[in-house]
This record gives structure tokens, sequence and C-alpha cells, in this order.
């Protein structure tokens, strides 16, 4: 192949097509932060919908303390996603929603990875916090602290939007939601980096430190949990501390559930709002066309959701023996279903790698997931940027990206660590 046509060629589709079928490995983390994973995709949705990996790319590089992936299945089209997210029969979400099982002395129990009944008596204890009343409440304060946050950026300057918006915004909403001292959020970034880092990440360097840091993680909260006992509150912890099914949890599944909801309040948010800028730098006629028409902010973030998709995939466990595209999925068998693949599935999205703000189906997007397991703060997500769009809208002629953003080192959370960007005023 010439130097001329790999130039031309996307990030990794050299390797895409150079390697065996049987050989990729979409697991594999040292693929995601030049984002070389797009064209395996590509060919598996097309070669092979339903994909076998004798073995995960962590199996073979592990460190002696890091969790073994082993085999798995890749599901990369959207309708077979679709199919196996809602079949709670057939597929479980035990013992993990991610591909490495569970390390036997650190088990992190958490009702997403919980199957019915259980997944779905502990869901129905913090739902009331995502209930429409309790979010109009909410939306006066996250408009405020989005002017506030808005307002302090420099103009013509250059500065890190990761930290200083995306970052900042998201965990101002997560300090609201546990009522967690305010001075102190910044705790919470870094717990939810760590809960999904591993020792290649450059965020921990062992095992060891990422479960060290846990253990403070729940140690604080455990704090909180018991101020809160026998008292009435709107929080997630006073709702955990007093809910007559999560009232007895002990301390591993107390860790596992404030992981799931840090994670999940943190990361979609936080990487969306970036991808909106992100996006936008790459196709600046979508921001002009939703500048000259606001009605398109919701459809707008539903968009940067499916080409985000800010969690790239989700596992499920066979729970008997599966036919799919003429293979078996055996009882007991790894499945991934790569919602970073369905969202851009041309057989579901024209033009899938497009940004199109008024895109007719941008909001049958999977990136939340579908069935019992969707993400029960997804309105949250999307009143959050949805604001931060309108406000953004009212301030800025645009916003540059300068170079590319450094991305996370992870098949898992799909998402920015830096990305410097300079704003222009109206």
């Amino acid at each position: 192949m010439s130097e001329a046509i790999k130039q031309e060629m996307r990030p990794g589709e050299d390797l895409a097509y150079s390697t065996a079928l049987k050989d990729l490995d979409p697991s594999n983390s040292l693929l995601w932060p030049k984002e070389e994973f797009w064209p395996i995709f590509d060919r598996l949705r097309n070669e092979a919908p339903l994909h076998y990996c004798p073995s995960g790319w962590q199996s073979e590089d592990r460190t002696n303390d890091a969790p073994d992936i082993g085999g798995y299945w890749s599901v990369t089209r959207y309708e077979d996603i679709m199919a196996i997210d809602t079949d709670h029969k057939r597929f479980s979400s035990e013992p993990a929603i991610v591909l490495p099982d569970p390390s036997e002395d650190f088990e992190l129990p958490m009702f997403i990875a919980m199957d019915q009944p259980k997944h779905d008596v502990q869901r129905k204890t913090v739902a009331p916090i995502m209930a429409p009343m309790s979010l109009a409440e909410m939306s006066k304060l996250i408009r405020e602290r989005t002017q506030y946050v808005l307002d302090a950026v420099p103009i013509d300057e250059e500065f890190d939007w990761v930290d200083v918006v995306s970052i900042e915004l998201t965990t101002m909403m997560l300090a609201t939601l546990f009522d967690f001292p305010f001075e102190e959020r910044r705790k919470l970034t870094r717990w939810s980096d760590v809960a999904t880092a591993g020792p290649e990440t450059g965020i921990v360097e062992s095992e060891e430190q990422r479960r060290a840091e846990l253990m403070e993680c729940v140690q604080y909260f455990m704090g909180l949990w018991q101020e809160r006992q026998g008292k009435d509150g709107g929080d997630l912890i006073t709702m955990l501390a007093n809910g007559e099914e999560t009232k007895d949890m002990d301390t591993m599944e107390y860790l596992g559930n404030l992981i799931l909801l840090i994670v999940g309040g943190n990361d979609t948010t936080r990487n969306s709002m970036t991808a909106s800028v992100y996006g936008s730098s790459l196709f600046p006629a979508e921001w002009e066309k939703v500048k000259a028409n606001r009605d398109l902010i919701p459809n707008t973030v539903a968009e940067i959701i499916r080409w985000q998709t800010p969690l790239a995939y989700m596992r499920r466990t066979a729970l008997e023996d599966v036919e799919m595209h003429g293979k078996t999925i055996k009882k007991g068998d790894k499945v991934a279903m790569w919602y970073v693949a369905g969202n851009r599935d041309e057989r579901k999205f024209e033009n899938p790698n497009d940004l199109i703000f008024d895109r007719e189906n941008a909001r049958n997007h999977i990136s939340f997931g579908f069935g019992i397991h969707r993400c029960f703060g997804n309105r949250l997500a999307e009143l959050q940027l949805q604001i931060l769009w309108d406000e953004m809208l009212k301030r800025f002629s645009k916003i540059e990206v300068v170079g590319e953003p450094e991305r996370n080192v992870s098949s898992f959370v799909k998402g920015y660590t830096k990305m410097t960007v300079i704003a222009r005023a109206k």
C-alpha cells in the first residue's frame, strides 16, 4: 500500500483490513486515543456482525493484578444490539457490565449489573431524584451555574474546555445530587476517573492504587451515610441510607452503587459537553444551523449524544445458547454490545459519521441503552446539555478547537481528557 493512499485513510484503516478477521479486538484500549477503532467496527458490521474474539486485549497484556477479559462476542449492528439489550430472559447483566470479570477479592455489586427483581427495587429507590418535578426544580440551578461558568471563560484566549467547562459543570451537578460538600467536589471527578481506569491509562499506576483510592471514596461516603440515616432528604445518599431495599447494603455494594452513580452522572454529560464543541468545529455549518434556529437545540443534543456515544459498550452474559447470524453464543459467553458501533450503523443512520443537527432520527440513538437498564439519568443529562447549548449560543459567535483533543485510554469510557479552545464573543 502506497504512503499516499495510507495518508488518505482514516486512522486504523490499515490495521482493520490487514489483520485477519478472527484477530480483530476492539477492546484494545490503545486503539481509542486516536480513534483507530472506527474502521474495525465498519468491517465487523459488514463482514462479521457477530464476531468472536478468543482472547481480549487485557488477557494478553494484563498486569498480574488486573482482571482478565478472556474471549467475548462483539455485536455491532444497531438492530442486533437492540434485540440483546431488551432480551433480559436470555442475556444477563450479572456479574458485570464491563468485559473483565469482577475480582473475587474486590467485587462491586451495583444495580445496573443486577437482574430483576433486585435491579428494579434498588433503581426504584433513587428514581425520584429524576422525576419531572425534581428536574424542573433543578433546571434553574443548572442554568445559573452554566451562566456563571461560561461568563468566567476568557475571550480570545486559549483554555482547556474539558477542565474549565465540562468537568466543572458536571461535578457541580454531582455534588448537588449527593448533597456533597461543594468545596470538595473535585474528589468526585477523581473517583469517577479512577473507577474506570486501568494501569495503562496514566490515571493510576496499579490496580492496588485504584482499589486504595476507591476505598477512600467509600469511607468518605460512609460518613455521609451515617449522618443521614433516619433523616429526610432528596439527595441520593439520603435515599440509599433510608430506602427499605438499600439501607442494609454492605460496604462493597454501597461502593458499587456509588461508582455507578458517579460515573453515570459524570462521564456521559462531561464528554457530551466536550463533544458539543469538538463536533461543531468539525462540522461548522451545524453550529450556524442551530444558531439560526434555537428550536433545534433538543435535537442537536440528541445528535451529539449519538455521535459521541460516551460509554462505548455494555456487556451481557448469555443465560442459554443463542443463535445469531448463523453462529451460536454459548451459555456463559460474554457479549459486548458496542453502542458506539450501533450509533454509526449506516443501516439505521444515513451518513452516520456526520454530525447533522436536524437529523430526523437522532433520538433513536442507543447511547443510553434500552430496556430495564436504560440510563435512569438520561433526562438530566439532556437538560444540562440543552441549557449549555442555549447559553453558549447567547455568548459566543463560535468556539475554535486548537489542535486535536486528548482522549481517554479506554474502550469503555469514550471521552476527552483535554481540549484547548478559543471562545469568540458575539
